[in-house]
């Protein structure tokens, strides 16, 4: 049994997986509160943390946070700098799902790495999104899956699935490329 640092109560890794995920979810909710500086050091791993954003690499012109890894804190916060200088990101008290829709394997692994334990968690999440560059909207729905956990539920890893069609024709501000 581990214990979850949050609430010092004993329980299995995936319960803490779970847990940790909430929790990373739930600060979206509130990102006024939740800075991307705050969001690093409460749920990611001190560790090199990764942020890859999914995404074709013709798209980059205009989504510059697609198609590749920011690998360490800098780089994860010029991932957050592009990302809130191309879109807002408007969610919902439903934005995420309950304890239930959160996949949890507290046994996958991904390329070792040092200071990471494994497990992997998978949620599905839908939000509105604007353009900051012409203020169109739009919603989707996206998937992020978290790995590389610490020994503590840290992320070492988040990977993200979005629309970056609907984002691109938003940015560019007309029907297509």
């Amino acid at each position: 049994m581990l214990t979850n640092p949050h609430d010092k109560v004993p329980q299995t890794r995936t319960s803490l997986l779970r847990t940790c995920t909430q929790a990373f979810c739930a600060a979206f909710l509130d990102l006024p509160s939740n800075p991307p500086e705050k969001l690093l050091s409460e749920h990611f791993t001190s560790k090199e943390p990764r942020i890859t954003e999914h995404g074709p690499s013709w798209a980059t012109s205009r989504l510059p946070f697609l198609g590749r890894t920011f690998s360490g804190k800098d780089e994860c916060l010029d991932y957050f700098k592009l990302l809130s200088e191309t879109l807002e990101f408007i969610p919902s008290k439903d934005t995420f799902p309950g304890p239930g829709g959160i996949i949890i394997d507290a046994e996958a692994t991904r390329e070792g790495r040092a200071g990471e334990s494994g497990g992997c968690a998978s949620v599905v999440g839908k939000a509105r999104f604007r353009s900051v560059k012409t203020g169109k909207e739009w919603e989707e729905e996206f998937t992020y899956r978290l790995s590389g956990f610490d020994e503590e539920g840290k992320i070492g890893w988040w990977e993200i699935w979005a629309d970056p069609l609907s984002a691109w024709v938003a940015v560019g501000g007309g029907e297509g490329a």
